[in-house]
């Protein structure tokens, strides 16, 4: 066979039974909002931190519900708890307690960075 130069792309399917949910179990318990998320995106576009740095709240949220932790300590700390995303949120969720929730859930379960 000939190497034309490209190759076939990675399956991107996700595999549920490995993916880590202590996270989102312990958010889900203590900020039952954050269910509600559509990933709509308002709370990206209006934050202070994501005009000043590559931070993205829609990012984050799939990084938890895909189980990535070790992803998550670069990017939470970029937040500035300005309150913005929570005062866009067109669902109500308390974005700012989601945050605090994913700081304290990362010590807890003692996720460290892996980088």
């Amino acid at each position: 066979m000939r190497n034309f130069g490209f190759a076939t792309t990675k399956s991107r399917t996700v595999d549920y039974s490995k993916i880590d949910t202590r996270l989102i179990g312990y958010i889900l318990e203590n900020e039952p909002t954050f269910n509600a998320c559509l990933s709509c995106g308002s709370c990206t576009a209006i934050c202070s931190a994501g005009n000043l740095t590559n931070f993205n709240i829609r990012k984050l949220s799939l990084l938890i519900r895909l189980g990535e932790l070790e992803k998550i300590h670069t990017e939470i700390d970029k937040c500035m708890l300005c309150g913005k995303c929570l005062l866009e949120c067109p669902r109500g969720i308390n974005t700012r307690n989601v945050i605090m929730l994913i700081k304290k859930g990362l010590t807890i379960f003692d996720i460290k960075d892996q980088e």
